[in-house]
């Protein structure tokens, strides 16, 4: 994800699991004049919340005033900005592929590469379903572009802390060394 301004921003947020919520935070984002280059929501770990991952780009000012901003409303209960924390960050998306009986195994080849997985199977067309960080689903995207890509869908960056830093929780007593999936996005 390219920066503008020179920074790229993950915040996430806590908040009430009721309808209009995302409604309220998007209203907020688009009043201020902010821009959100991903957005993901999903249910959390605890019941009647859902946790939210923005990615935003600007500076220390933009985030200080997200931040503020967000815990005005008042189904947010918790925003944390975890872009200087080490994080494991992923993003899925969904390709949709042309895919002629000549091709078909070239098209396997390259999903295999990138330990990416067929979820359907057409006539004439493939859905290839990959998880990683966002330079990952670009490059196999900008691999299978010659095929021919009729549809793509992809989630946005979800991300979470490493270990226990967002937790609150009391670190081991012995660290361990942070290791990476090989697709995982360590951020320092």
């Amino acid at each position: 994800m390219a920066a503008v301004n020179g920074h790229v921003h993950t915040i996430t947020a806590l908040v009430e699991d009721r309808p209009g919520v995302l409604t309220r935070v998007s209203g907020l984002f688009r009043r201020r004049g902010f821009n959100i280059s991903s957005l993901a929501v999903g249910a959390s770990e605890q019941p009647n919340l859902s946790r939210m991952t923005f990615v935003v780009h600007g500076d220390e000012w933009v985030v200080e005033q997200v931040t503020k901003q967000l815990y005005k409303l008042v189904d947010v209960v918790r925003v944390n900005d975890i872009s200087h924390e080490q994080v494991v960050a992923r993003e899925l998306a969904l390709i949709k592929v042309k895919a002629s009986a000549d091709t078909r195994s070239e098209i396997i080849q390259i999903v295999d590469i990138f330990r990416a997985g067929i979820v359907d199977v057409a006539a004439d067309t493939v859905i290839v379903e990959v998880t990683g960080d966002e330079e990952k689903v670009d490059a196999i995207m900008k691999l299978l572009k010659p095929f021919g890509i009729r549809e793509v869908m992809r989630t946005g960056r979800i991300a979470m802390a490493r270990g226990a830093a967002a937790t609150g929780a009391k670190p081991a007593s012995a660290p361990v060394a942070a290791q990476s999936a090989p697709d995982t996005e360590v951020v320092p």
